[in-house]
């Protein structure tokens, strides 16, 4: 892929993410504090579910490049693992649609909003199999008309719903659902990229492999974008709607982290680049050191802007319906401060093919948050932040550990 053309990726890519802060803006506005918790949790669990959909799009891309520059479509394969993450998404949906699932999550008569939460689900399967067909094959510009009219879609209807009145709920969230329609308007652009006859799999050796990556998919989503529905879990009927306000604050809060995609991007290659011998290894420890420390200092600074400046933020932008507590605003913002430089530590073992150690860094990253929720003795606004400052900075201290050790197989190979 050009530099044109990753520019216009994350161009497509930013404007989609910034897209859907307006309507959260306009929801907190129509809804009532109660309700909006609602829209939140919904958001939260359909968007963890796309987080964990998205591995998807790399398998996809990756079968398509390889069919690409061998001069062939790709093949059966492609279809094989939409269909194993279709299949695990709709037992995800039909463990939601369950009565004492749904009403834990949405409340009394909440059937209708698990049953739009797991079609938009399924919706974002299909969705991202035909965007990793569309980037595997160098469509960059279809690829990217489609991340950015997902959002729109989504944008024009709720909308539509609120100035028709329709402001309810459930039509809110079907709006939001929709959203991972988009992939029908181009799905005319999959026909020719794919031959059903072409290279296939054993399933087994196919629903393994998209298994682990969804697990470690799922692991990152459950204290990212999926946080306020595995808060909700452990929130009781006597709490009303005090998460309200918090789940406002940490899509504020967690505004920084659109801007972690690049550097990502950048981190791999450079740590294969530093890993090749051990003058690099050396250097690569040091920037590490360096950057963990300077994680932990940027995280103390923001938490105090954080801590003055939130509590007139929030109600400023999302009405004086929500107010927050300066201490869970900096904790929101020590939290993803330090989540970011935990993803940063992630994509490094990435790049050292450490697959297992990056599983079981998520892994402790999202037990620890659930073990704040569910033991620690206090109201769940005090377990909610505390999870989210708790566990990654627990994981900060894991993944610092994983990555600064000396090991002999740190070596990567560069590639020619």
């Amino acid at each position: 892929m050009t530099g044109r053309s990753l520019g216009t990726v994350g161009i497509a890519t930013l404007v989609a993410a910034v897209l859907g802060y307006p309507l959260l803006v306009v929801t907190a506005r129509v809804l009532s504090p109660l309700d909006n918790e609602v829209f939140l949790t919904f958001w939260g669990l359909l968007f963890g579910a796309g987080a964990v959909m998205s591995t998807i799009e790399q398998e996809v891309s990756r079968q398509t490049t390889l069919a690409d520059v061998a001069g062939k479509r790709a093949g059966f394969g492609v279809a094989q693992v939409v269909a194993v993450c279709a299949v695990a998404v709709l037992v995800l949906g039909l463990v939601v649609l369950l009565p004492p699932v749904s009403s834990r999550l949405f409340g009394d008569g909440g059937g209708s909003i698990a049953l739009a939460a797991a079609g938009g689900a399924l919706g974002f399967a299909l969705q991202f199999g035909l965007r990793g067909l569309l980037l595997g094959s160098g469509q960059v510009k279809p690829y990217s008309a489609l991340v950015v009219v997902e959002p729109l879609i989504r944008a024009v209807l709720l909308g539509g719903f609120v100035v028709a009145g329709l402001n309810g709920l459930v039509p809110l969230t079907i709006a939001v659902a929709a959203g991972s329609l988009a992939w029908l308007v181009f799905a005319w652009r999959a026909r020719p990229l794919v031959d059903l006859r072409g290279d296939r799999e054993p399933w087994a050796v196919v629903a393994r492999r998209m298994v682990v990556l969804m697990l470690g998919a799922g692991l990152v989503a459950s204290v990212l974008t999926g946080y306020p529905a595995v808060a909700k879990l452990f929130k009781s009927p006597a709490d009303g709607d005090s998460l309200t306000a918090l789940f406002l604050t940490l899509t504020v809060a967690r505004l920084p982290l659109l801007l972690l995609s690049p550097v990502q991007a950048l981190a791999v290659p450079t740590v294969v680049r530093l890993s090749v011998d051990a003058a690099g290894r050396r250097r690569l420890r040091a920037l590490l050191a360096k950057g963990a420390a300077a994680a932990v200092g940027v995280a103390a600074l923001g938490a105090g802007l954080g801590a003055l400046l939130g509590p007139w933020v929030i109600p400023l932008v999302f009405s004086a319906k929500y107010l927050v507590e300066s201490w869970v605003v900096a904790g929101l913002v020590w939290s993803s401060v330090v989540l970011g430089a935990v993803m940063l530590l992630a994509a490094v073992l990435v790049a050292r093919k450490q697959v297992g150690a990056q599983l079981v860094l998520w892994a402790v990253v999202a037990a620890t948050s659930v073990l704040v929720l569910w033991l620690w003795p206090a109201d769940i606004v005090v377990r909610a932040v505390l999870g989210l400052v708790v566990a990654p900075t627990v994981g900060l201290a894991l993944g610092a550990w994983l990555v600064l050790r000396e090991r002999a197989g740190d070596t990567v190979e560069a590639s020619g």
